[in-house]
């Protein structure tokens, strides 16, 4: 049954409902894709949808607009797909449950998708539209933004004739974004030696799981500057301090599920010896957990560390099909720990020009171990690296890249996308500035900010491209607190369409 049938704009959400019963997660976005193409099909547009699965459709000037410069508008299709733990849906295939509750849109136990599926609703609907005055429209629909901005990457822009675009990816009613940080991701990799523990370590040890959670999270643009907790870094201080309170041999580290997202979950498994390493983990666990709280009681203040003894053979996520549990050796385990110690996290440094701006930073978004031969694994670290200054995001992927080579690892770099620097000569600003006052009697506020959007890349590719980034109320994108505000929705449909009627 329909949640939002009766919705106002209905045309916006009718398209955002049906959205939501794609899976379209980053990196699973064929689905997606080809409904986008279908609508072009069904609604006798020209389209182009290219081997990445984006896709760009062309609509007309309407009556009065036919020789307008075209205008592109433009939003990504994938989603971040998170859910709780008790949360049964499989998101690679089905679809999300919608919940209104006093003018807000969530999703039950998930991420909502708000980002950016309400710009691909609103596009549409606008493509749909046989009343709505506007320029010769294209609209490009961008995949994998979420994991470093891969679909505008591989756009073809030959394919674009404007030179104004309509950014539709902030999350933020009555701001104009104007300029963005540059960024990439970097993934840290750490071969370690595997073995089967030797009879002495399964008589006289035990396999423990340390688990920290209770993070509040969130996306590592936007909410970065909180300086909260990140559940991998948290996890390697963990681990060396309880290196240095008894011997321990590591098994398996896992963490976090978005390089882009911070971590708000993490688990070791470490042998530790019965007699006393056992007494030992369960005092240092405690301890760190009343200074992690201390530390962090304005983001974070109900972190927790729990731990747990496990069989040798066979847990929920591990089959008992294996016959033992490999573990690290001693050296693989001390460089393992080494390393997570030092990896940076978080605020590097802050803007000297705009006050409030982070300028460069980073986020420990996955940590997971992988077993590639009986006596060989990997100990993979995935990092969002992100900077308005293109020296210092530079400067921070050499620094990943010289601290891992350091214990025997390399550093892989992908999805790197420039900063989007603000156009002083913009005639599309103060445009959009005019209508907001007039549509809503204040002013917006311009601003910059620290995540990444696509508009760099067209810039980029598109010279003299004049672009602002604009969107409706979401509140904690990226985690399964995610909401949409409908009435924030409805007002940044009728300021579109009066921006669109002003374009002549």
């Amino acid at each position: 049954m329909s949640v939002l049938s009766e919705i106002e704009p209905k045309k916006v959400f009718e398209y955002f409902e049906a959205i939501c019963n794609i899976p379209h997660g980053s990196g699973n976005t064929l689905a997606i894709s080809n409904y986008l193409a279908d609508f072009a099909k069904a609604h006798e547009l020209y389209h182009v949808q290219d081997s990445s699965n984006n896709v760009i459709i062309y609509k007309k000037g309407t009556d009065g607009y036919e020789q307008s410069a075209p205008v592109i508008l433009q939003g990504h299709m994938d989603m971040v797909c998170v859910k709780d733990e008790s949360c049964t849906l499989n998101l690679e295939t089905d679809g999300l449950s919608l919940c209104l509750e006093k003018g807000l849109l969530h999703a039950n136990g998930t991420s909502l998708g708000g980002d950016d599926g309400i710009a691909v609703a609103m596009m549409l609907a606008l493509l749909d539209a046989e009343d709505i005055p506007h320029p010769p429209l294209e609209a490009v629909f961008t995949v994998d933004e979420e994991i470093g901005m891969l679909g505008a990457a591989a756009l073809d822009y030959s394919l674009l004739s404007g030179r104004t675009m309509l950014n539709l990816d902030s999350e933020e009613e009555g701001y104009l974004l104007v300029s963005c940080a540059g960024g990439a991701t970097a993934i840290c990799r750490l071969p370690v030696r595997l073995e089967t523990p030797p009879e002495n370590i399964r008589q006289n040890y035990t396999r423990m799981r340390i688990r920290i959670s209770g993070i509040s999270g969130g996306h590592s643009g936007m909410e970065i500057i909180k300086q909260g907790a990140n559940a991998n870094q948290l996890l390697g201080r963990l681990l060396y301090d309880a290196s240095k309170q008894t011997p321990l041999f590591l098994c398996r580290l896992e963490g976090g599920s978005k390089d882009n997202a911070i971590a708000t979950e993490a688990f070791a498994d470490v042998y530790v010896e019965k007699t006393n390493g056992t007494d030992a983990i369960y005092a240092c666990t405690q301890t760190s957990e009343r200074i992690f709280r201390h530390e962090y009681r304005y983001t974070d203040p109900a972190i927790s560390i729990t731990q747990e003894c496990l069989p040798d053979t066979g847990t929920e996520d591990i089959p008992a099909a294996e016959e033992a549990i490999s573990v690290m050796d001693l050296t693989s385990t001390r460089n393992v720990i080494a390393m997570l110690f030092n990896l940076p996290n978080g605020v590097i440094k802050m803007s000297q020009d705009l006050p409030g701006l982070v300028q460069t930073s980073l986020n420990f978004g996955i940590l997971n171990t992988d077993l590639l031969q009986k006596h060989s694994g990997m100990v993979t670290c995935s990092f969002s690296v992100r900077s308005s200054t293109e020296s210092e995001k530079d400067a921070l992927l050499a620094q990943l890249e010289c601290l891992t080579q350091a214990f025997g690892g390399s550093v892989s770099v992908s999805g790197n996308y420039p900063a989007w620097e603000y156009k002083k000569d913009s005639e599309l600003l103060p445009l959009m500035t005019e209508v907001y006052q007039e549509l809503f009697g204040a002013k917006p506020v311009v601003q910059s900010i620290h995540a990444g959007v696509e508009c760099g890349l067209f810039c980029e590719h598109l010279p003299g491209l004049d672009c602002v980034s604009y969107g409706p109320d979401m509140k904690d994108i990226h985690t399964s607190r995610e909401t949409l505000d409908i009435e924030s929705v409805k007002r940044t449909w009728n300021y579109t369409l009066e921006i669109l009627k002003r374009l002549r």
